[in-house]
């Protein structure tokens, strides 16, 4: 019964093939093989534009580099709150930047037009002493399960465009926010007003496969010497290309996770009619909030269940009463019916 997180969850077996299959013979490195650029050619056609597509190891590393590349002296970076950049990260994007994040309200999650546009407010041309805003970054799903619909990227977008601002997208858990929408790739992203998206496999199904997408060109050259110099450039990228080639293959990123969406929706129903929790609020993805009882959540975990306690958000402050607290649980591509309905027969017997 593991709900901790979908990092804990194994390679998806297409994805282990593919990187055996390219295992063999000799291929150029630093991202020039024809396997590479097979990859930059299928999110091409994914995602109906032309664009730039730049392999990294981590999420936190795309997100960074996104950061930096829009980044100037004084910069400022605008975020969620809660948004996993500056909360879990150690501020790389800061130290790769060399600017600050600067935190924006709202609720479920997600930054509230009416709060950015009173933060960007704050902030007036030429005054040196509190910096410039350079970019507004959107976690997509968000740390705490929703997601932002194409309308709300394009409201922030056109309040970041209105003062020469960047769109950033940490797309981390970017496939379940896709399939949780029903929208094309090129609707969640530029054509709403998005400029860059980290584009994450890790959680869905890879061993170890980011990259950091650009709509703008202009900027590639940018991006890749913060690469070089941030030690993200792969010798090896065929590995990260072999898992991609794989992962956007026959829509498996998107049948990865439309499973672990579907898992989160029975684990969501299941403890909704427990009696033994209710949920925070309505999962969007793969992601499930759940408040408990402390003595409850300790006896799950006897019984074998992995979940993990979380911060109440602050726009959330009482959503919880004396003696519960906050739980998540995450699905995964590998999390299974029986495994969801073990938990949720453990549940039933402690209500």
């Amino acid at each position: 019964m593991f709900f901790a997180s979908d990092n804990w969850a194994g390679v998806a077996p297409q994805i282990n093939d593919a990187l055996a299959h390219f295992n063999t013979g000799n291929m150029p490195a630093y991202g020039t093989s024809d396997l590479d650029r097979k990859v930059e050619a299928r999110l091409k056609e994914l995602f109906e534009c032309d664009l730039s597509v730049f392999f990294v190891a981590t999420g936190t590393a795309a997100n960074s580099l996104a950061i930096a590349a829009t980044s100037v002296a004084g910069g400022i970076a605008l975020c969620h709150s809660e948004a996993h950049v500056i909360e879990d990260e150690c501020g790389a994007p800061e130290f790769y930047s060399g600017g600050r994040l600067a935190a924006v309200g709202g609720d479920l999650g997600k930054i509230l037009p009416a709060n950015l546009n009173a933060a960007l407010g704050k902030f007036v041309p030429g005054f040196v002493h509190h910096g410039r805003p350079t970019l507004v970054t959107l976690t997509q799903s968000t740390e705490i399960g929703t997601v932002y619909t194409p309308d709300e990227i394009a409201q922030i977008s056109k309040i970041a465009k209105s003062r020469g601002l960047a769109v950033h997208m940490d797309g981390a858990r970017f496939a379940n926010a896709l399939v949780s929408l029903g929208t094309t790739p090129a609707q969640m992203t530029w054509k709403s007003g998005v400029d860059l998206v980290s584009f994450g496999g890790t959680k869905n199904g890879c061993w170890c496969a980011e990259a950091l997408i650009s709509f703008d060109k202009s900027r590639d050259e940018t991006i890749s010497f913060l690469r070089k110099r941030a030690g993200q450039l792969f010798s090896k990228s065929r590995f990260i290309a072999a898992q991609f080639d794989a992962y956007l293959g026959d829509d498996l990123w998107l049948k990865l996770a439309g499973h672990a969406n579907e898992m989160a929706r029975r684990l969501a129903a299941g403890i909704s009619s427990s009696g033994a929790a209710r949920l925070a609020w309505q999962p969007q993805s793969n992601e499930v909030f759940a408040v408990m009882n402390v003595a409850k959540a300790k006896a799950l975990r006897e019984k074998g269940a992995a979940f993990y306690e979380w911060n109440l958000p602050l726009a959330h402050p009482d959503i919880v009463s004396e003696g519960e607290d906050l739980f998540r649980f995450v699905t995964s591509f590998s999390t299974t019916e029986a495994e969801v309905d073990q938990f949720l027969g453990a549940l039933a017997e402690l209500g």
